[in-house]
């Protein structure tokens, strides 16, 4: 009687330890989401935002065209391929979506598998700089000779600091494996006024 007494507790035991389980596995995605959108370093929390072709339009995107900013692309390949931007600079008004399109490819003889970093100059920037879609932080295999293109998509927000007008985006590409390059520094550049840009 004693055992049995002592069986049901345990099964009681398990059972709740298997619900704590099954609702932590259900938080898990809301949970990685918000902490995602708080701190910008992954688009799955961006991923329910609009992206072109579909019909709805972002509430909160106002474009101020009183404001440019240059944005200019940068690529540092960390290995013998070809990655390259398909423009090296965009004119952007904050709040405005843009797309560029990153050319990559495999030019060895064997399989490789690759991903990026990017990195942000000046590094306020980064904060302010929202990537909607963007290759970075996933990892990709290529055939020997395959080429592949990936958009970057973004909208630069219009809390960014004034005195900012020039904004560089690098991405650092380097084989999975090999030992993680530290991601390019900033060459320090005058603060220019955004007024006249």
């Amino acid at each position: 009687m004693n055992l049995r007494i002592e069986n049901a507790k345990m099964l009681g035991k398990l059972a709740v330890v298997t619900a704590g389980m099954f609702g932590f596995g259900y938080a898990m995605v809301p949970l990685y989401k918000a902490i995602c959108a708080i701190t910008g370093i992954n688009i799955l929390a961006l991923g329910e935002r609009n992206l072109p072709g579909q019909s709805k339009v972002a509430a909160n995107t106002q474009v101020d065209l009183s404001r440019t900013i240059t944005v200019e692309f940068d690529a540092n390949a960390r290995g013998p391929w070809k990655f390259k931007p398909q423009k090296t600079s965009v004119q952007a008004h904050p709040g405005e979506l843009m797309t560029v399109v990153y050319e990559f490819q495999n030019t060895q003889n064997r399989r490789m598998s690759a991903q990026a970093i990017p990195s942000y100059a000046p590094h306020q920037a980064a904060a302010h700089f929202n990537k909607l879609e963007c290759f970075c932080f996933n990892q990709y295999t290529l055939d020997p000779g395959e080429k592949k293109q990936w958009p970057v998509v973004f909208v630069i927000d219009g809390k960014l600091s004034k005195d900012v007008s020039t904004i560089t985006l690098s991405y650092t590409f380097f084989e999975v494996g090999s030992q993680t390059p530290a991601a390019p520094t900033a060459q320090a550049a005058p603060a220019t006024s955004g007024a006249g840009a």
